[in-house]
């Protein structure tokens, strides 16, 4: 926590910049989790699925994990700075300057569909594949459940939704609904992962990278089928929030807003 509501940020003179220290939760992205290849929820179309090697999503009992339900669904990350798009707030310099983007689609990207494949961009995942360190994810799971917190520290982890690895599209869960929203989770992590977003709370002069991702810096919002009454820290329990959030008539394609924390030296 900050001692002073004053802060400085440096500039190209060499003379700091003075400025009011403020922080606030704003709506930044969405993450479409579908089962139907190409399905675009939030932009109510589909295209034509052109070739079988891009994966349908299934849900379906395996019998190597004994009987573990395994979810697997493509995801759409878009950028969505609604503060922009709706000329609010623009000339603030907390403000995203962007425009509403498709930035990335897991269908044309074959390391998403392959847990060996996903290796490649990311090899500390068999670090974790172990006993050890997934039973610490308990401590995930209890932090951001009862204190409604994560664990920062345990970076690996998802709380009550799994591990971020291997950074597929595969998900072990008994709940279809908290599985997507791992899902959803893990593209966020991924993006970080690789560089493709920065993290805006880390410091209020600049948006930092961060290849491991703060997981309280950011909330998650079920936005379709049906709307969740608020936000939810990553990991948290679906035994709280998931229920009847799957009608049969909409097909198994979901829609997530991702709120992130914003630190910002205002003035």
């Amino acid at each position: 926590s900050p001692t002073s509501p004053i802060c400085f940020c440096p500039t190209p003179i060499g003379i700091p910049r003075p400025g009011l220290l403020i922080s606030f939760y704003e709506p930044s992205n969405y993450i479409e989790t579908v089962k139907d290849p190409f399905c675009f929820p939030s932009l109510g179309f589909a295209l034509p699925n052109p070739w079988s090697g891009f994966l349908s999503g299934s849900s379906k009992e395996t019998i190597d994990k004994e009987g573990v339900m395994r979810t697997f669904a493509q995801a759409h990350w878009f950028r969505f700075p609604v503060w922009h798009m709706l000329n609010l707030l623009i000339d603030w310099g907390c403000v995203e300057q962007t425009d509403y983007d498709l930035l990335h689609i897991t269908e044309v990207d074959p390391l998403w569909n392959d847990d060996m494949l996903a290796l490649i961009i990311s090899p500390e995942a068999l670090l974790y594949a172990n006993a050890i360190t997934q039973t610490a994810c308990t401590a995930d799971s209890t932090a951001v459940n009862t204190t409604g917190q994560p664990n920062d520290a345990l970076s690996w982890c998802m709380g009550s939704w799994g591990s971020t690895y291997p950074m597929t599209g595969h998900m072990d869960s008994g709940d279809y609904i908290q599985a997507n929203a791992g899902i959803a989770a893990r593209l966020l992590y991924r993006m970080a992962r690789l560089g493709n977003i920065c993290d805006p709370a880390v410091w209020e002069c600049a948006c930092t990278p961060t290849p491991f991702w703060i997981k309280s810096h950011y909330k998650i919002h079920v936005a379709k089928p049906v709307r969740d009454i608020t936000c939810r820290k990553i990991g948290t329990s679906g035994i709280t929030w998931s229920d009847m959030k799957n009608p049969p008539y909409h097909g198994d394609n979901f829609m997530w807003m991702i709120f992130r924390e914003r630190k910002c030296c205002a003035f």
